[in-house]
């Protein structure tokens, strides 16, 4: 869908171009843009290369099953359906590991096989689980303490602080992190986003 938006946008601006006789503005822009995202794609090549290699490091030294146990107790927690030697919450850490250091390329494939993961033990495959949902929804809201990315596409558009957005990013990446923790756990209460297996046995208790 988006390709198909991307393309209609690109031939609308080539038909108003040509009819209002702005054929060279639209050629020079391009050639303008295609520059800039050039150099912008060699700063961020640039930047998750060295950060990937800390990772691949990080997890090659042993440093990440520190970082998994450091994050045992609130992982036990938020995902109390599964075994704490699972795989799934290695694979969860290492997918909030990345996203902490602002590496949202490198978590999504960390995501990836966390759900993976957390299928082998769904007792109704195919029906997310809460334990699927509440990951989903801390993926999704992304806690970050350091914006590499940010930071890096800010220095790419020549700002000359980029950095100073690292506080107010810490302040949302919270606020939003504690927000999709409640508002999972809250829904996954409800009858209507429960399991069928918990379902039934709500249903069987009240009968």
């Amino acid at each position: 869908m988006l390709n198909i938006i991307w393309l209609a946008m690109m031939v609308i601006a080539v038909i108003v171009g040509a009819a209002t006789g702005k054929i060279p503005a639209i050629i020079l822009s391009i050639t303008d843009s295609a520059k800039f995202a050039f150099n912008l794609a060699l700063g961020l090549t640039a930047m998750m290369s060295l950060w990937l290699g800390i990772m691949k490091i990080a997890e090659a030294s042993g440093l990440i099953d520190l970082f998994t146990k450091g994050l045992r107790p609130v992982l036990i927690r938020l995902f109390p359906d599964v075994p704490v030697d699972h795989p799934a919450m290695g694979a969860i850490s290492m997918n909030m590991a990345a996203n902490i250091l602002g590496l949202n390329n490198a978590a999504t494939p960390f995501g990836l096989r966390a759900m993976a993961e957390l299928e082998k033990i769904n007792p109704h495959p195919g029906i997310a689980t809460n334990t699927m949902c509440t990951f989903l929804a801390l993926h999704s809201s992304n806690l970050q303490i350091i914006p590499t990315t940010a930071i890096t596409l800010l220095a790419a558009g020549g700002a000359l602080h980029p950095t100073d957005i690292i506080v107010p990013f810490i302040l949302s990446s919270i606020c939003g992190v504690v927000a999709a923790i409640v508002v999972s756990k809250l829904l996954e209460k409800l009858p209507r986003y429960r399991q069928p297996l918990q379902l039934a046995e709500s249903e069987g208790i009240s009968s």
